[in-house]
């Protein structure tokens, strides 16, 4: 098949007119006609029902299109492969990943890939994926569910699914793949005079009762607190591990905090001096922790905990640049302690 044909077919089955591709691939109408009958006579097959006044794709015609768009797309990957000066990889994620995670991972790819240009962005979780799928990220790390994860799966990734889960695709995110390449836990983290600060552990309900600063409603850090907090009786404590997203956004919503703020690294400043509690992902605190800036406190009667997730678009890759970049981390997580509290 050639080339052209197949660029031509692929507009005519989008636009569902001759004259529509033509214009668009400016050629003439009579051309766009005989470059598809073409395909036909190569083919065998008709592609394209002109029996009607507004013309229709054949069941044959569905198929190839289908094809199309993934055949153009490679073609047009493989094209800016070869021609582009150097390897790029474009990299979005969180601000605590990025600040927390990112500087261990890419030393250790740079070390590997020293011919690589790395771009880092960070954003909201939302920001990111709709980046990742418009291809101006080649790949993002988050906490939480992956974009698409059907809304009854847990928000927090229950104990025992171990790292490096296998990717998966799902109809609400189509072009997504996504991986779950660690847990985190989830812990409270109080002012170092706190009355809870040298027990190290306290239930869900004492903590509770404390004076608590979140994030905004919408961020994910924020979804964390409400997901743990919705909800603190005896009853509610395995549901609490278990709610979903969408059951965060429509019932569980924590005690109101004290404070919002939006940015983490001011979240646990004002923890340091003495505003209250915040519920985050350890990896997200452990540095002010081990500064002796706050103190870490484990919920000790449900088990806490958040995904991190690594998301890229399905074409992906065929980037090496990604590819290397997917083992590096994948390395970097799997040498990390399983019991960073004690480690």
């Amino acid at each position: 098949m050639e080339l052209r044909h197949l660029r031509t077919f692929e507009a005519v089955a989008r636009t569902l007119s001759m004259t529509g591709a033509a214009r668009e691939l400016h050629y003439a109408q009579s051309s766009v006609s005989d470059q598809v009958q073409a395909l036909e006579r190569e083919l065998g097959v008709e592609l394209v029902d002109r029996s009607q006044r507004r013309i229709r794709l054949t069941a044959q015609g569905e198929v190839l299109a289908s094809y199309t768009g993934r055949i153009l797309g490679l073609l047009e990957e493989a094209r800016t492969a070869v021609v582009r000066p150097a390897p790029e990889l474009a990299l979005g994620a969180l601000e605590t990943l990025s600040r927390h995670l990112l500087p261990g991972v890419l030393a250790s790819y740079r070390a590997r890939h020293p011919e690589t240009r790395v771009r880092v962005s960070q954003s909201n979780r939302g920001e990111l994926h709709g980046a990742v799928r418009r291809g101006e990220l080649d790949l993002c790390l988050t906490f939480g569910t992956p974009p698409n994860v059907p809304p009854n799966v847990p928000l927090n990734v229950p104990p025992g699914i171990p790292p490096n889960t296998p990717p998966n695709a799902g109809p609400d995110a189509p072009g997504l793949r996504a991986e779950t390449l660690a847990e985190e836990p989830l812990v409270v983290i109080v002012p170092p005079g706190h009355r809870l600060a040298t027990r190290g552990r306290a239930a869900l309900a004492e903590l509770a009762a404390e004076p608590f600063l979140a994030t905004q409603r919408g961020c994910g850090f924020r979804e964390m607190y409400d997901t743990a907090f919705g909800s603190t009786s005896t009853d509610a404590y395995a549901a609490t591990a278990t709610a979903t997203a969408a059951t965060t956004a429509a019932a569980a919503v924590g005690p109101e905090p004290v404070a919002e703020v939006d940015s983490i690294d001011t979240l646990g400043a004002c923890v340091a001096a003495g505003m209250g509690c915040a519920l985050l992902p350890l990896l997200a605190v452990r540095h002010r922790a081990d500064r002796g800036e706050v103190a870490v406190v484990e919920v000790g009667d449900t088990e806490l905990r958040t995904a991190i997730t690594m998301t890229w678009l399905e074409r992906s890759p065929a980037n090496p640049a990604l590819t290397g970049f997917q083992d590096a981390i994948r390395r970097q997580l799997s040498s990390r302690p399983s019991d960073l509290l004690t480690s």
